[in-house]
């Protein structure tokens, strides 16, 4: 998988060219050839709406023990594109086994959301580096296990938290709404915050490799809580360490092919995605269609952005909705997806009407 990446990928001064079609039709749109319709997937495709999920999760312990048996998460991976004719599969795990990698306490509650040890300036210095790769080997051979299982047809997403998102987390010890925790942390102690970020990204950056080395096709970066930051910060936060990202995973993997999706970037998107170098940007749903055609040249492929509460509700709303995004994009390079996580509460029905639509129209 590594070679097909390295041996199909040109440049023409920072501009990429578009590779050999690989016959992956969200792998192929990625890479810069166009498509006769956007491929589609869902963010958290796998999960919570599914009753085949929710039968696995009641056995399968705790959350983290999901993500950590290499048998139930491949499952949990490919159960969506049984039901649904979905263009991809993305791993199943979450953004926060980076910290327990590296040595943070993590265990997530039921019905209050993840629950980490604050992390304090002085703990800093104490988190893992690479070595704290080998926590996350049954990650890898999820990805092994959903390659193997996978139709050949189908791109293989895999993923990480952006340091600034994972870091809020680390810092409050919880997910919060204003980021206020690590808004201050950053302020009054730059120098660990700083420290904080540079661990994070190394550690994202061996993270990735080793996903494209197990068999992903593309990789996304979360960046979550992009938003309530100034532009400085902004730039500082989450521009800067997504660069660096992308800029060593491609150093490893060249030619690496990489989604950004920084929720709730709004005016600053087009910087996001000029200054970090991702193939192509993920909207959230209240990032208007014409200010992203607007802000964003017409060579930058897009990925969203339906808001998740329509596809609960349904009708004529909704299909009216996905097809004014599909048209709106139509000009460019569009992955369609939701502009968020798909929620529990979401009929199954209303998601095969969706998909159906993306597909025929």
């Amino acid at each position: 998988m590594i070679m097909k990446i390295q041996n199909l990928d040109s440049f023409q001064g920072d501009r990429r060219l578009p590779a050999s079609r690989t016959g992956k039709r969200l792998l192929d749109l990625v890479l810069g050839h166009e498509q006769e319709r956007p491929p589609v997937w869902i963010m958290r495709q796998a999960g919570r709406y599914l009753p085949e999920y929710r039968a696995l999760r009641q056995t399968a312990g705790s959350f983290l023990d999901l993500c950590y048996t290499p048998e139930l998460a491949a499952e949990v991976t490919l159960q969506p594109l049984r039901r649904f004719p979905l263009d991809a599969a993305i791993l199943f795990s979450d953004i926060l086994v980076v910290p327990d990698a590296m040595g943070r306490t993590v265990r997530f509650e039921q019905g209050e959301g993840p629950r980490l040890e604050p992390i304090r300036p002085e703990d800093v210095a104490n988190l893992k580096g690479e070595e704290g790769l080998a926590h996350l080997a049954p990650v890898f051979e999820t990805v092994r296990l959903v390659r193997a299982g996978l139709s050949p047809e189908k791109t293989l997403i895999g993923f990480c938290g952006s340091p600034w998102t994972v870091a809020t987390y680390m810092i409050a010890g919880r997910g919060t709404t204003d980021q206020g925790p690590a808004r201050l942390f950053a302020l009054q102690h730059p120098e660990a915050f700083a420290a904080l970020i540079d661990r994070l990204v190394d550690f994202s950056i061996a993270y990735l490799v080793e996903q494209f080395r197990a068999g992903c096709d593309v990789v996304q970066l979360f960046e979550s809580w992009a938003m309530n930051l100034d532009e400085v910060a902004f730039a500082e936060r989450v521009i800067a360490p997504n660069r660096r990202i992308v800029e060593g995973v491609r150093a490893a993997i060249p030619g690496a092919p990489i989604i950004g999706f920084p929720r709730g970037a709004a005016g600053l998107v087009a910087r996001y995605v000029e200054e970090t170098g991702v193939d192509m940007v993920g909207l959230d749903y209240g990032m208007p269609v014409d200010f992203a055609n607007t802000a964003l040249p017409a060579s930058v492929g897009v990925q969203g952005n339906l808001d998740p509460l329509r596809v609960v509700v349904g009708g004529e709303q909704m299909r009216e909705r996905a097809r004014s995004i599909i048209a709106g994009f139509s000009g460019r390079r569009h992955i369609f997806n939701l502009g968020h996580g798909i929620v529990p509460e979401t009929p199954i029905a209303h998601v095969e009407e969706l998909i159906n639509l993306v597909h025929n129209g």
